[in-house]
């Protein structure tokens, strides 16, 4: 495995819609693995493909950790709900912003071995899904947010 290079987000790949894999081939899993562990290497709980480079649709996400899940060539299936957090972003280092996001999703798509797979998520788990699946379609979360602000901030206001 490897480390890869986190595009920031002034990067116009960011803005771009992302092509689907197809196949999962032993490259893509390998790609899929160096997203982990530059995911993990940065703090993060998610990456998306495009975020490294790369103009695929697949993410990688740990809620939790030892919890990852893999998505190639993701759709969401449903919406519910409304819940607003704040998010930070690999790709936007140092700032956060509240952003509305569905209470709870369906998703599907293939694993790092090809398996069709569909998962029913809620609260943070939703969120998460949500924000790498925006990566694929051109979209950073400062796109929708409000209150935008440097991370410190929301560290001043948690211990308020």
């Amino acid at each position: 495995m490897a480390l890869r290079n986190i595009v920031t987000d002034e990067d116009p790949i960011l803005r771009k819609v992302c092509r689907p894999v197809g196949e999962v081939t032993p490259r893509i899993q390998m790609i899929l693995d160096d997203m982990v562990e530059t995911m993990r290497d940065a703090n993060g709980v998610g990456l998306a493909a495009p975020q490294v480079g790369i103009m695929r649709r697949m993410f990688v996400a740990e809620p939790e950790p030892e919890r990852v899940y893999y998505f190639v060539d993701p759709e969401m299936v449903t919406l519910e709900g409304e819940q607003e957090s704040d998010e930070g972003c690999l790709s936007v280092p140092g700032m956060v912003g509240t952003v509305k996001r569905p209470e709870k999703i369906v998703i599907k798509g293939k694993d790092r071995y090809g398996k069709e797979k569909e998962f029913t998520f809620e609260g943070f788990d939703a969120i998460v899904m949500c924000h790498e699946f925006d990566h694929l379609e051109g979209i950073i979360y400062t796109d929708k947010a409000t209150n935008i602000r440097p991370i410190e901030e929301l560290e001043e206001e948690e211990q308020a």
